[in-house]
């Protein structure tokens, strides 16, 4: 990564939202640090990192925010969905509790993001596949289903962790591109801030710009 803030086209902000230890943290810091804690704690209240890819021929910074799955952390719920235009809904495969619950993340998700946010289902733990209790098929039709985008990753041993973060970020950059080309005014340039913490509400404002699933 570049060492300037300003050395990137778009911001895009993605949450990552599931029960408490599914493994959103490791995915999260995989991605953005290639590190694994296997002494990972529970994470509280929120936080988020960035990292800068390619999508074509643009530098996307991508702003991933993790939060706790713990219910006496959802008072931050509304400023935690503000501004954001993706989201990874992580379950554990090994534990279908975790799954059982993905209805109740997607009504929160979809209660307090826009309905042209890009979802993204993610299952877990593919390293412990002997201790498996969601079928691939069963989740993997469950997404079709909804509209949604599905992956199987491992943050211990890094499987699909980066496919998983990539191929969200370039779905919602193809929305914007696409978005982009039927509109004289390109508004969608927008997404992009100098200041990080500015991000959420100048994506707030903006992100009609992006088509609705």
């Amino acid at each position: 990564m570049g060492s300037a803030e300003e050395d990137y086209n778009f911001v895009f902000k993605v949450v990552l939202i599931g029960e408490s230890g599914v493994g959103k943290t490791n995915l999260l810091s995989r991605f953005t640090r290639n590190e694994f804690n296997h002494d990972s704690r529970t994470t509280i209240g929120v936080e988020f990192s960035t990292r800068t890819i390619l999508v074509g021929d643009a530098l996307v910074k991508a702003q991933i925010w993790d939060t706790a799955g713990l219910e006496r952390y959802r008072a931050i719920t509304s400023a935690y969905y503000r501004g954001a235009v993706g989201a990874l809904v992580v379950f554990d495969i090994t534990k279908h509790q975790t799954y059982d619950v993905v209805d109740r993340w997607l009504k929160e998700l979809y209660d307090h993001a826009e309905a042209s946010i890009v979802v993204m289902l993610v299952g877990n733990k593919t390293d412990l596949t002997q201790a498996r209790e969601v079928p691939m098929e069963e989740a993997k039709m469950f997404a079709d289903n909804n509209g949604l985008l599905f992956i199987e990753t491992s943050a211990l041993d890094s499987t699909n962790v980066e496919e998983a973060f990539e191929t969200i970020l370039k779905e919602i950059f193809y929305k914007v591109q696409k978005q982009k080309q039927r509109s004289d005014q390109s508004n969608t340039v927008s997404l992009a801030s100098e200041n990080p913490a500015s991000t959420a509400p100048v994506q707030a404002e903006k992100r009609p710009c992006c088509v609705a699933l």
